[in-house]
């Protein structure tokens, strides 16, 4: 359990635990890996902030070898039950965004709240995340989540701080891209900062956003600072123009089937019965 999950209400744990052992019972599948995603794993939930839990699971192998597993759900997306938001993946489609350096997947792997992991199948998995990194996927990603949410949500010079937030973590993930830093963008956005901000009228008004987000709820509004919403249109502007470079030599997609039957043989009971 990492330090910052210990910050999480114990209550909520267990409901999460509970909701974790539910869904394989009712299911059948193996729940590998189970974490924290959005505002509370960056770092700067509100109040009345969800927990966005975000889980990757498999069937037994036989489940797989079936003439229409193309057709058959691969997502979990059970109704929100109070505070806890719950959706995952079946591990197919998780390592074919994986391959494609699907920059969400990407942050849950290095997600600092785990609530539940297989860590020996974590560790193999990230293995190889070097490897399928790739700019060329994950930058045009978060600078399309900037575009996105910054064409969403503006009302005249007014944000919400959630959603300013959001723009700026993702507009300071193409800037950790673009300088070349090693590996992808950091998941705390406090690090994601403190890599890619030097002014410190800039890292001023950083703070005071933050403040005001971990003070409020979720859709408090308000004017942005001079100084980052100058920062805001200006880098929307600039990155639109950027192009990234693939990496020379990804691997192909043998590592991850060679994971995939591993797992299936290694880490996944078969079903009762088979």
């Amino acid at each position: 359990m990492s330090e910052v999950e210990n910050q999480s209400e114990p209550s909520v744990r267990a409901r999460i635990s509970n909701r974790i052992d539910q869904l394989e019972a009712a299911r059948g599948v193996t729940v590998l890996y189970t974490c924290e995603s959005g505002s509370r794993a960056w770092g700067f939930p509100s109040i009345d902030s969800d927990y966005d839990v975000r889980l990757i699971y498999a069937h037994p192998r036989d489940w797989y070898l079936s003439i229409d597993v193309e057709q058959r759900d691969d997502t979990v997306d059970p109704p929100i039950d109070g505070e806890i938001d719950l959706h995952g993946w079946d591990l197919r489609k998780a390592l074919r965004l994986f391959r494609a350096a699907n920059p969400t997947l990407l942050e849950w792997l290095r997600s600092p709240i785990v609530y539940r992991a297989n860590e020996v199948v974590m560790a193999r998995w990230r293995s190889l995340l070097s490897d399928y990194h790739t700019p060329a996927a994950v930058g045009p990603a978060y600078r399309g989540m900037a575009q996105s949410v910054a064409e969403q949500n503006r009302t005249d010079d007014t944000m919400s701080h959630k959603a300013s937030l959001y723009v700026l973590r993702a507009l300071l993930a193409v800037r950790w891209i673009e300088r070349g830093e090693d590996g992808p963008p950091p998941v705390r956005f406090e690090r994601l900062v403190d890599a890619t901000v030097d002014r410190t009228d800039l890292r001023e008004a950083v703070e005071a956003l933050l403040a005001h987000k971990r003070a409020g709820r979720e859709q408090d509004e308000g004017p942005c600072l001079p100084a980052l919403h100058n920062f805001i249109e200006a880098e929307l502007d600039r990155q639109a123009g950027l192009s990234f470079a693939d990496s020379p030599a990804r691997p192909g997609i043998a590592p991850l089937n060679s994971f995939f039957r591993w797992v299936l043989t290694h880490h996944v009971p078969e079903e009762e019965g088979e």
